[in-house]
């Protein structure tokens, strides 16, 4: 970073321009507020999400667009020109038809959505991109963190490509690929001795000191959450304009997967498909369970919990979404369920060896529980099912390493190879 981070307020720049956006809405009151920097209600400091006036969006508007998130930007809280600024284009990753998979689990109509082809090789390339956009008009100019991992790499990235400054929180335990693969983009990286949940309280309190950081998950945290919406969307559209019967979905703060319901929700509005029912299914890490636990035992409570499992990216032990994460698989008959890191790890390499797609510990947490929800006769064999594998395995290679490697090593001589394949 070569210059100093310096902490001014945002300009007061007027009427904000964030598209179909036109407030903010509390999820638990209904109070609203003009579009702003603010993540609380001031009624009942309940979480505030976005709401819209939806102009026209036809399907062909939409197919006609960029081969990136943007092609939905008249669903989201972003300026219609938001691609004339730098940002890193994410979205439009692969939908994988995975049969393969299907089989060994047990499902007929299996899909992958493959997010690890993201430029940061995450989906949380499309929550910063969302944030960015909002935080551009909101008049910051710093772009910040606390993470887990995938979204200090977004995040710095973002910053970068945008020509701004970032400033990235992180647990100093987290991943060394994650640790590296944020350090490299040059900006102001902090570990800290202490769980993401640590992590996060300091980000809020330095929100509120630095009033010119646009901490992405915390005062833009209504965009930001957002731009899950548009895996939704492409699931949807991947699959000739409908919805899948069953799809799931890795939970930490439990933010995405709480939007991808909001997106399959508005695409029925809007007539952009037919409003099929749909169940939504949470996994979760047994390490870092507490949405799981609280489902399991019918309660809305999540009581926190001190995380303890390899899958990092996954490990918030207070989630902020908790509770409606409750709400919406309880609403589409779905469930949450968690797995321990050994089935973790049978996951990863179970979806590589049957799909070619090597998944971060996420991945192998969301493989592992459809294969427990299919076992237990939660999950619908016979519905169209979507898994989310949301980050590369190259960024957790640790959970892994000690498990996998060559068949043997051999001197430079065919006979040598014959023989150790047992030929």
């Amino acid at each position: 970073m070569t210059s100093t981070v310096d902490a001014r307020t945002p300009a007061n720049l007027g009427p904000v321009n964030l598209g179909p956006a036109r407030a903010l809405s509390c999820r638990e009151c209904g109070h609203q507020i003009p579009l702003a920097a603010e993540f609380a209600c001031s009624e009942c400091f309940g979480p505030l999400e976005v709401a819209y006036d939806f102009g026209r969006v036809t399907r062909e508007d939409i197919e006609a667009g960029p081969k990136s998130i943007w092609r939905y930007r008249n669903l989201l809280p972003v300026p219609t020109d938001v691609q004339s600024f730098p940002n890193t284009e994410p979205g439009l990753t692969r939908l994988v038809k995975a049969d393969r998979l299907g089989a060994a689990l047990g499902v007929r109509n299996l899909w992958v959505k493959d997010d690890t082809g993201n430029p940061t090789h995450s989906f949380k390339d499309r929550v910063v991109a969302v944030a960015l956009a909002a935080a551009r008009q909101l008049g910051f100019k710093v772009l910040a963190c606390p993470s887990t991992g995938n979204l200090a790499n977004a995040v710095a990235a973002a910053a970068a490509r945008a020509g701004w400054e970032s400033v990235v929180l992180i647990p100093s335990s987290l991943e060394k690929a994650k640790i590296l693969t944020t350090a490299v983009y040059d900006g102001a990286l902090i570990a800290v001795d202490g769980n993401y949940d640590d992590v996060n309280r300091l980000a809020t309190q330095l929100a509120a000191e630095h009033e010119d950081w646009a901490f992405v998950n915390v005062n833009v945290r209504p965009y930001y959450a957002e731009g899950s919406k548009t895996l939704a969307y492409e699931v949807a559209e991947q699959l000739g304009w409908r919805l899948p019967g069953q799809i799931v979905v890795p939970v930490a703060s439990g933010s995405q997967l709480t939007k991808v319901d909001k997106g399959f929700r508005e695409l029925g509005e809007l007539g952009l498909v037919d409003a099929t029912p749909y169940r939504v299914f949470g996994a979760q890490a047994t390490g870092c369970s507490p949405v799981s636990t609280a489902y399991k035992a019918g309660t809305d409570v999540v009581a926190p919990v001190r995380p303890d499992t390899i899958a990092r990216s996954l490990a918030i032990g207070a989630p902020a979404d908790g509770p409606y994460v409750l709400d919406t698989v309880r609403r589409t008959g779905g469930a949450v369920e968690d797995v321990t890191d050994e089935e973790v790890v049978e996951g990863i390499r179970l979806l590589a060896r049957t799909e070619g797609i090597f998944a971060e510990t996420a991945g192998g947490v969301t493989v592992a529980t459809a294969k427990k929800l299919v076992e237990t006769g939660q999950l619908d064999p016979d519905a169209d099912t979507v898994l989310l594998i949301t980050g590369d395995g190259l960024k957790t290679l640790d959970a892994v390493a000690d498990r996998i490697g060559p068949k043997a090593v051999v001197p430079p001589n065919a006979a040598a190879v014959t023989e150790a394949l047992g030929l």
